[in-house]
């Protein structure tokens, strides 16, 4: 049997600010509540699918500053298999600096330090592993020379694979056609497509784009709207579950996480994305990346209540 859940992705350090408003280009902006959280996409998705209770493989690359050795077994702590992190000499780990408003909006800035050294030579010396997984959950922090081969070596070993396309960024024919699942945000499916996202009809032109390159299922995540849905069996909106943000800055994350754990286990795709709204609404009503992704009993709980 196939092990569940493969993550491939990015390690950062956050370092978040709350201001009253999100800062303008030249302006600055007084701030309070200064807090350093462990983040990163791919170490965010990883932390939720453990959370939530899916056998979790994390390959990443980090630095062998302070942070790293305490990531590493705060990791281990949530119950992920920490065989496939590498710790490099001489590098710094990734590093994010966050903006979050009285809204719970943020902006974001990285840089990339270890997770640029996750290259297509160090994914493809690992590609037995990524075999025997029956999900790949990847994104874009990290070379995409490295997520394309990821890619590949699972779509030859039909393992699923998922793609949450952030940061929004251009892609090509070749990476598209090995993804099985993609869960783009409005900006993301903008960027991907050329159709600007804003409502139910909007979404569909998107998808269509996507399904036109081969991929199969299209997840498009629109905030209080929901979450759009596009396959075989044809177009619909799961509903989003309201609650009052206070850092929205994992949502996303927390989403991709709780779906793939949901699909793993064997759910169909409408049931785990209610599941996945649910988790990821949980994780807007607290601070931080990391720190504010659920456990399955308390997503559970929230959902039943």
């Amino acid at each position: 049997m196939k092990n569940p859940i493969f993550v491939l992705g990015s390690v950062n350090i956050d370092h978040v600010l709350n201001t009253p408003a999100l800062p303008r280009p030249g302006e600055t902006i007084s701030g309070q509540g200064y807090s350093i959280f462990p983040g990163g996409k791919g170490a965010n998705q990883a932390v939720a699918c453990a959370r939530l209770a899916g056998k979790t493989r994390f390959m990443a690359c980090m630095g062998s500053d302070a942070f790293s050795d305490s990531l590493v077994q705060s990791f281990r702590e949530t119950g992920i298999d920490t065989s496939l992190i590498e710790q490099i000499d001489g590098c710094n780990t990734g590093i994010a600096l966050i903006f979050v408003d009285q809204q719970g909006e943020n902006c974001i800035g990285i840089s990339a330090e270890a997770n640029a050294r996750l290259t297509a030579e160090k994914v493809k010396s690992r590609e037995a592993d990524i075999a025997a997984a029956g999900f790949l959950l990847v994104s874009l922090e990290t070379p995409l020379d490295g997520v394309f081969a990821a890619a590949e070596i699972a779509r030859n070993n039909h393992t699923t694979v998922v793609l949450n396309p952030a940061p929004a960024q251009p892609l090509s024919d070749d990476l598209l056609g090995c993804i099985d699942i993609i869960t783009p945000n409005q900006t993301e499916a903008e960027v991907l497509t050329g159709v600007a996202v804003h409502n139910f009809s909007s979404a569909e032109q998107a998808a269509s784009v996507l399904h036109g390159k081969g991929i199969g299922t299209v997840v498009i995540t629109m905030g209080s709207q929901g979450a759009f849905i596009s396959d075989h069996s044809g177009t619909r909106m799961i509903d989003s579950v309201k609650v009052t943000a206070v850092d929205t800055t994992a949502a996303g994350d927390t989403f991709n996480g709780a779906m793939v754990v949901a699909l793993a286990e064997g759910f169909p795709i409408d049931e785990a994305a209610c599941f996945a709204n649910g988790a990821a609404a949980l994780s807007v009503t607290r601070n931080g990346a990391q720190a504010s992704i659920p456990t399955r009993a308390e997503t559970d709980q929230f959902l039943n209540d």
